[in-house]
């Protein structure tokens, strides 16, 4: 199993990645794969290009197996974990262990103090894998979107 940052160029792997987890797990994420499923190269290459956004690819056997990003968020020292997706051919073998190890990493090497994420509520399989971290629930929100309500819990943890 080996961890890829990702950059511009490799915006088709993540594309690829991306449609894959919207497809799979639409209650997971706040955007839909109806948002992405015919954006141009030029909107996959800038969510690529957030800045101070650090990107990351897990392959087993050179096959693509999970994602993840580290994001600065709005408050200084602060990294938001996103995008957060493991392929059903990579769960149990380690890979959400590894992203969540690598962009902590980061966060660590820029200097934050907490990470910070948001889980869909009722997504049981991703929270214990944010508790295992470390991760504990600060609040939650709660979104109108189109024809859906979102409903999440955010979720925090001190490095």
């Amino acid at each position: 199993m080996e961890i890829v940052e990702l950059g511009s160029d490799d915006w088709r792997v993540w594309r690829e990645l991306r449609l894959a987890a919207l497809a799979e797990a639409p209650y997971a994420f706040g955007s839909k794969l109806a948002d992405w499923v015919d954006a141009p190269e030029e909107k996959w290459r800038a969510r690529l290009e957030m800045p101070g956004a650090r990107n990351a690819m897990a392959a087993s056997d050179g096959t693509a197996v999970g994602m993840a990003t580290g994001v600065p968020a709005e408050a200084d020292g602060v990294v938001g974990l996103i995008s957060m997706w493991v392929a059903p051919a990579g769960r149990g073998k380690g890979v959400g262990d590894l992203l969540m190890s690598w962009v902590e990493e980061g966060a660590r090497a820029a200097g934050a103090h907490t990470l910070e994420l948001t889980v869909a509520e009722g997504n049981e399989k991703a929270i214990g894998l944010y508790e295992r971290h470390g991760y504990v629930a600060t609040g939650s929100l709660e979104e109108v979107d189109g024809d859906r309500v979102l409903r999440e819990t955010i979720m925090q943890k001190a490095l």
